[in-house]
């Protein structure tokens, strides 16, 4: 959210912008930690967007003010072509900027103003919706050509190569191509994708818990270099190249790389299934596969935590959920849950006093 009485972009940089771009948050369905693994994933776009308002000016100077974080800081400054890590929020700027120059596009200097909706933390996606606002704002302003699959490619090489978060592509993929009233079924190995409708029985539920976390963290940097040891000892490029058929072979490597192999090759399986669930408006066969995704990011990829596992608990105690699960990276985030048509907003309330009174966390209700 915008802090209090922040400035206008006219009243920052003397002039009106030229350009606006927004771009959503996501919420990811089902297929957690398959993206970097090369397999597949069913994201969401969420309401909670980020905006960008740019203007091109002369030299070769940015200048940058961000209205959700780092407000009291004022504008902030960089040249182009002498951009470096560790300046917070204006990283994600900096990286767009010497990407984009990386790959051989011509910019000049600009203004831009960033604000958003999307809480950072909380495993919607918060930095890439700001990597593909500020992409689609470049695209516009400087006549990039730039296809949506290469947009995309390039805001996760912003989280890999400039801020150091070993992301993969699913992020910047929904946030810039994901709707809300469907979900985004992409391959991210061969970058094919289609958009899936939910059937007119369920609603999303997305609640923050309140515990935020950290992408560029250690946790997340080594469940990926545990992923690529399990593939080169079963023999694969990739977990991807894996199916269920496997599972005895996975079993047999040395922990934990076992449990984390398992979980991609079936959270892969439970993609699939629940991709097949909503095509048939198959409801009753939605909720288990969320629950066991749930459990296994919980007990084999380890990326869950007390208050995260309170709020699916009680998420199950509703007799009108479907199922609920942990969305995002984990150690901390959101639940992303499916309820009755109708019930959501309810239940989603009444889950998320409970998990304040028990967890003496607050937790926020995003959707609906």
């Amino acid at each position: 959210m915008e802090t209090g009485a922040a400035p206008h972009f006219e009243a920052l940089f003397g002039h009106p912008p030229s350009v606006v771009a927004h771009a959503p948050g996501r919420v990811n369905l089902i297929g957690e930690h398959t993206d970097y693994n090369g397999g597949f994933v069913l994201p969401m776009a969420i309401p909670q967007r980020t905006r960008v308002e740019l203007r091109p000016r002369e030299g070769r100077t940015v200048r940058a003010f961000s209205a959700t974080v780092g407000s009291q800081e004022g504008v902030q400054e960089f040249v182009l072509g002498q951009q470096a890590p560790g300046r917070g929020w204006l990283d994600y700027v900096q990286g767009v900027t010497l990407i984009l120059q990386r790959e051989g596009f011509s910019l000049g200097g600009f203004d831009v103003r960033v604000s958003s909706e999307v809480p950072v933390g909380s495993g919607l996606s918060s930095s890439a919706a700001l990597d593909v606002c500020l992409l689609r704002a470049l695209r516009e302003a400087f006549s990039l050509a730039l296809d949506d699959v290469r947009l995309a490619l390039l805001g996760q090489k912003v989280e890999n190569d400039f801020v150091g978060a070993p992301v993969g592509v699913m992020d910047p993929m929904a946030c810039h191509l994901a709707d809300e009233g469907s979900a985004l079924f992409l391959d991210t190995r061969s970058m094919r994708y289609e958009r899936v409708s939910l059937p007119a029985g369920v609603e999303s539920i997305v609640i923050n818990s309140g515990v935020a976390h950290n992408h560029a963290a250690g946790d997340y940097r080594t469940r990926r270099a545990e992923c690529e040891r399990a593939a080169a000892l079963l023999g694969v490029p990739q977990l991807r190249d894996l199916t269920e058929a496997d599972l005895p072979r996975i079993a047999a490597l040395p922990e934990p790389l076992g449990r984390r192999a398992r979980h991609v090759v079936t959270e892969d399986a439970r993609v699939l299934a629940t991709v097949q669930a909503l095509r048939s408006g198959d409801l009753a066969a939605l909720g288990p596969l969320l629950y066991a995704s749930h459990v296994s990011q919980r007990d084999d990829y380890e990326v869950s935590v007390p208050q995260i596992d309170l709020l699916v608990e009680l998420a199950r105690g509703e007799p009108d959920v479907l199922g609920a699960r942990l969305t995002g990276g984990g150690f901390g985030g959101s639940i992303v849950a499916l309820a009755r048509t109708g019930t959501g907003a309810g239940v989603a309330e009444r889950i998320a006093r409970a998990y304040s009174a028990r967890s003496g966390h607050t937790a926020t209700v995003l959707v609906p």
